[in-house]
């Protein structure tokens, strides 16, 4: 069974994306519960973000191991953002949701951008969709896709004290 994968250098970003990275100023780690709890608030089919999977990740979140990237609107509001579960270099993208254009995908850029600090960081988003497909994403096999987490998880921590920061035009 193939994984959906985003090399870190085979990101697509449009013009638009580009545009609106310099509209929304991000963040890691500054509003987790607040992303986890609006990416379970959306309405989608098969829906699997229940309470006790919030409390399973705020829990990695204290434990550093879940994380978020967000972005804030001019105005301060949540626009977007994306979390996951990270373990060296690798990031197990969960969810990510947008109330604004461009917002989650500007998180996502600002996310690659993250894990490029990182040699041998490796970027996992479960699946390929046609929509992720036109971002970069690529299906990788079992064998490939395991050999690149035993490199990723000896890789360096992007999300370790002191490596991140703020971004974005705004403040």
């Amino acid at each position: 069974m193939a994984r959906g994968v985003l090399p870190l250098d085979g990101l697509v970003v449009s013009r638009s994306t580009r545009r609106s990275r310099r509209r929304f100023r991000v963040t890691v780690d500054h509003a987790f519960d607040q992303v986890i709890q609006t990416c379970r608030d959306l309405p989608r089919e098969h829906g699997w973000i229940t309470g006790e999977i919030i409390d399973a990740y705020l829990d990695l979140h204290r434990r550093g191991i879940a994380h978020s990237v967000e972005c804030w609107n001019p105005d301060g509001r949540l626009a977007g953002g994306l979390y996951g579960v990270a373990i060296g270099g690798l990031f197990a993208g969960e969810s990510m949701f947008h109330h604004e254009t461009d917002a989650s995908k500007v998180a996502l850029v600002e996310l690659v951008e993250l894990l490029r600090t990182s040699d041998g960081a490796l970027l996992d988003v479960q699946w390929q969709t046609p929509h992720l497909a036109g971002l970069g994403v690529i299906e990788m096999d079992r064998a490939d896709y395991l050999a690149a987490v035993a490199v990723a998880i000896d890789a360096p921590d992007p999300f370790r004290e002191g490596s991140v920061a703020d971004s974005g035009a705004t403040s």
